[in-house]
């Protein structure tokens, strides 16, 4: 069986029509469907006007000319969202342009290999900055924008090794990555009332360019086909989704069709974390 499967489409239907979006993460460290790109595009499918955000301008110029191509708005803002100056820049920014920010969808994020003896510290404090205060630092300065609007749906983007062993030591990526789950749930709850909602996409193995890119120089030696092989053999679907899988979860909980949804995950894995072996 083949290791990847083409996603599902999903029917679009303008489920975010006239709704401003930032995405970040937005670029891509390759061609392909990356978490943030995918998000992007189906939002803009979907009706959403795309504020699109990456530490890398050059990044994000294919996930901008893949949403031009489907008929979609978007402009994109250079950020590091570990810096709270910054990310205060960009979301004034998006709120100056557009007037409101509708929805938030958090992607950025990436694994360092090791446990706590392996791991130097500055890697570990990087690790930190890089998958939860980032998420912390972005949810801090749009929340008061949807506040004052009365409403608005954050999404953030977590891991299954947020939840469980997938099969190497990175415990700053998997300790942040829980984080992420648990900031989510009590954000949510603080801002029930308020009319925000707050949930978390849980993605598992998934076949995306940081594959090639990063993730087997860490954990095969450089052998993609290795990698590829051993992750599969953790899913019980039997093949890889990519990050068009996370976007259509992601649509869903931003949609108005998950306006009783908040404080909960929605785990994009293939049954792999369903598994007790």
């Amino acid at each position: 069986m083949s290791t990847t499967q083409t996603s599902a489409t999903t029917n679009t239907n303008g489920r975010l029509q006239g709704k401003v979006a930032i995405v970040t993460g937005a670029g891509c460290v390759g061609p392909g469907w990356g978490n943030g790109r995918a998000v992007a595009v189906l939002f803009a499918q979907a009706g959403a006007t795309i504020f699109a955000v990456d530490k890398n301008a050059d990044a994000m110029e294919e996930t901008i000319r893949r949403v031009r191509e489907v008929g979609g708005a978007i402009s994109a803002h250079t950020c590091d969202v570990t810096d709270s100056a910054s990310v205060a820049e960009m979301v004034a920014a998006c709120e100056a342009q557009y007037g409101r920010v509708d929805i938030l969808v958090n992607n950025v994020g990436g694994s360092a290999a090791g446990g706590p003896v392996a791991l130097a510290e500055d890697k570990w404090d990087a690790q930190v900055d890089f998958n939860l205060k980032s998420v912390y630092l972005t949810c801090k300065h749009v929340l008061p924008v949807m506040e004052k609007q009365g409403k608005g749906a954050i999404v953030n983007t977590a891991s299954t090794s947020g939840i469980r062993w997938t099969g190497s030591a990175q415990v700053a990526y998997a300790a942040c990555k829980a984080g992420v789950i648990q900031l989510s749930r009590v954000v949510a709850v603080e801002y029930a009332k308020k009319g925000i909602r707050v949930n978390t996409v849980v993605p598992g193995q998934l076949h995306t360019p940081m594959v090639e890119v990063r993730l087997a120089g860490q954990r095969s030696g450089g052998d993609v086909d290795k990698l590829l092989e051993s992750r599969v053999a953790r899913i019980p679907l039997g093949f890889m989704g990519d990050g068009r899988d996370t976007a259509n979860a992601a649509l869903f909980l931003a949609s108005d069709e998950a306006q009783f949804v908040t404080g909960t995950e929605i785990i994009v894995d293939g049954g792999m974390t369903a598994r007790c072996d």
